[in-house]
């Protein structure tokens, strides 16, 4: 981690196909992310969040680079008071976050050998030493295990105990 970007790489026992699926596919999202994108996936198509019943949309929320198996990039959800209420995020914390300029994630999907796959993960576009990149610095670790496990044994994580302070990731 630096102090404006996020790179995280893991190793998946599950060929390219599938971890692209688990990347765009509601029915991976929801178990591993808790949430849903609704989008077709083509540059420049806006990007809706759907997470504990609330809809997070905005114009600039948008897919930015798509090679199926290959690479996924888009620009990083809009802080709503809708999102806000569903996370149990205060309107402070809701109205910093908001006020950072807008980041960026970029998988990058590398098969190694036949059934094994590297999986980079670049969240970019931090204010450095703010808010949100302590935030998805702490959540991206948790996230992507979470993916990989799902993959490799069939379940997910469980959800960690919840702690003094929410950790937004999506």
């Amino acid at each position: 981690m630096s102090d404006s970007a996020i790179t995280y790489t893991l190793y998946i026992q599950a060929d390219p196909a599938r971890v692209w699926q688990a990347l765009t596919e509601p029915a991976y999202t929801r178990r591993y992310w808790g949430l849903t994108f609704e989008t077709d996936w083509a540059v420049g198509s806006q990007m809706e969040w759907v997470e504990r019943g609330a809809r997070t949309r905005d114009p600039e929320q948008v897919v930015l680079d798509c090679v199926p198996d290959r690479r996924l990039s888009y620009t990083w959800h809009t802080f709503t008071p809708e999102w806000a209420a569903s996370a149990g995020v205060a309107e402070e914390l809701r109205a910093e976050l908001a006020g950072q300029p807008r980041t960026k994630v970029t998988y990058e999907i590398e098969p190694v050998g036949d059934t094994l796959t590297r999986l980079t993960i670049l969240h970019e576009g931090f204010e450095p030493g703010s808010t949100l990149i302590g935030m998805c610095g702490r959540a991206w670790p948790m996230l992507a295990s979470s993916l990989k496990t799902l993959l490799e044994t069939g379940a997910p994580l469980p959800e960690p105990p919840a702690g003094p302070a929410p950790e937004p990731m999506g």
